[in-house]
C-alpha cells in the first residue's frame, strides 16, 4: 500500500496584511469558504485563525471562531485545528482563549520566543488600505514573539483535559529540545505531531541541509513517536513540501503560509495550493490521507468531542 500523506492547510494567519493579496480571506464567510474549499481540494487538516471582518487584523475572540467553526464542520469531514498562536502582538490569554473554549482536535502550539521577522515585506508591498498594517509589519523588527517555558506549559495543562492534540510548531532545532523536554516531564503525551517550519526570518533557514538536520535530530530525539509535518515560507512552500514528501513526511500549505502559486503570480485561494501540494505527493506515487485517517494517524478525540 502508499504511504499517505496528510496535508495541513493554514487558510488565512496572522503574518499577511489584507493588502498584500485579494485572495486572503478575512471575513468569517471567506475563511469558511476557504476552508472548505482545502478540504475538498484534499486537504486532511484545516488550520485555522480568525481575522476582523473590517479591518483584516487578526483577532482571537470567541465570537469570531464561532462565525465560521460550525459551518466548516457541518459542510466538511476535515479536522479543525485552531491556533494558540494568534498573533505576536497579542498577550497569551487572548492566544489561548478560542482552542480553550472550543476544545478542538488539534490545536498549534508554538515552542519557542524568538524574533519574527515580517519587516522585510515592505520591501515588496507598499501601500496599504488599513492604517494598521504598516506598523504591524514594521514593528516585528522590534518584536519579541514570547513563547516562554511558562508560557507552553500553560497552554498544554490548560487543554490537558480537553483531549486536545498539538501541531508542534518548531522553528529552530532547538524547539525540538523544547519539546523533548516537555515530554520527559510527562507535560505532552506521544505521538507528537511536529510541524517544521522553514523560511521565518528569526528561525531555521530554507535550504534543503536546513530541512535534513530538523528531520535527522527529531528522529534522534523521537524515533517513532511522532509524525513529522512540514511548511516552508513564501516561495519555499512547494519546494519544501516535495522534499519533505519524498522524506517520508507530511505537508502544509496555505494562505498563511506563502501568498503565492509560483513566482509573481498569486495563489487564487488556499484549496489551488493544496491541489499543488496534491499533484507532488500522488507524482511520487503516494495518497493523501483522509481527515479520518490523519486521525488514526495522530490518535485524535474525533469531531464528536469538540465544543462547536
Amino acid at each position: 500500500m502508499a504511504r499517505k500523506v496528510i496535508i495541513t492547510c493554514a487558510v488565512t494567519g496572522a503574518i499577511h496584511t489584507p493588502s498584500m493579496s485579494p485572495h486572503l480571506p478575512v471575513t468569517p464567510e471567506e475563511i469558511a469558504d476557504a476552508a472548505i474549499g482545502a478540504a475538498e481540494a484534499g486537504a486532511a487538516i484545516v488550520h485555522l485563525h480568525a481575522r476582523n471582518p473590517q479591518t483584516g487584523q487578526p483577532d482571537q475572540s470567541t465570537e469570531m471562531f464561532d462565525r465560521f467553526l460550525g459551518v466548516v464542520k457541518q459542510r466538511t469531514n476535515a479536522v479543525l485545528n485552531i491556533t494558540t498562536g494568534g498573533a505576536p502582538t497579542m498577550p497569551l490569554e487572548e492566544r489561548l482563549r478560542p482552542a480553550s473554549h472550543f476544545k478542538p482536535e488539534v490545536a498549534s502550539l508554538n515552542m519557542g520566543t524568538m524574533n519574527f521577522g515580517l519587516y522585510p515585506m515592505l520591501n515588496r508591498f507598499k501601500e496599504f488600505k488599513h492604517d494598521w498594517e504598516k506598523p504591524y509589519l514594521e514593528g516585528s523588527r522590534d518584536r519579541i514573539f514570547k513563547n516562554t517555558f511558562a508560557d507552553i506549559e500553560y497552554i498544554l495543562t490548560t487543554c490537558a483535559e480537553n483531549g486536545t492534540r498539538f501541531e508542534v510548531e518548531c522553528y529552530d532545532i532547538g524547539h525540538l529540545y523544547t519539546l523533548a523536554h516537555m515530554a520527559e516531564r510527562g507535560v505532552i503525551k506521544p505521538p507528537f505531531f511536529v510541524q517544521s517550519v522553514f523560511g521565518i526570518l528569526g528561525g531555521i533557514g530554507a535550504h534543503p541541509e536546513d530541512v535534513a538536520h530538523m528531520k535527522r535530530t527529531a528522529d534522534r530525539l523521537f524515533g517513532d513517536q511522532y509524525r513529522w509535518s512540514v511548511l516552508g515560507a513564501g516561495r519555499n512552500q512547494l519546494p519544501i513540501a516535495a522534499q519533505a514528501a519524498a522524506m517520508g513526511g507530511n505537508v502544509r500549505v496555505g494562505l498563511e503560509d506563502s501568498l503565492w502559486i509560483r513566482a509573481g503570480k498569486f495563489a487564487e485561494s488556499n484549496a489551488e495550493q493544496v491541489r499543488a501540494a496534491r499533484q507532488i505527493i500522488e507524482g511520487l506515487g503516494l495518497e493523501i490521507a483522509t481527515p479520518d485517517d490523519a486521525r488514526a494517524t495522530l490518535e485524535l478525540k474525533g469531531a464528536d468531542r469538540t465544543n462547536f
